[in-house]
């Protein structure tokens, strides 16, 4: 990693370049959610449909987060 910020800190070494941390919060996200719609989908007011729902949105906003990162990522490396 050529910047210092990215060199101290290691949640933004791994963000948006850690494939393994990328396919987990795939399998998780799709997990959670096929999960939250077949047990949980008819009673959404629920603990724990509101718990596997709060899961849910967690690995799909890091999911997104990853994602978001990568194209960053991408698009610097490309116009450098």
């Amino acid at each position: 990693m050529a910047c210092q910020r990215c060199h101290n800190s290691p949640v933004l070494q791994k963000l948006g370049r850690c494939r393994r941390c990328f396919l987990q919060l795939v399998v998780l996200a799709l997990i959670g959610w096929v999960g939250w719609w077949l047990l949980y989908f008819d009673s959404p007011s629920a603990v724990e449909s509101v718990a596997l729902l709060f899961f849910c949105i967690a690995f799909s906003a890091l999911l997104s987060l990853h994602v978001l990162m990568w194209l960053w990522y991408r698009i610097q490396s490309s116009t450098s």
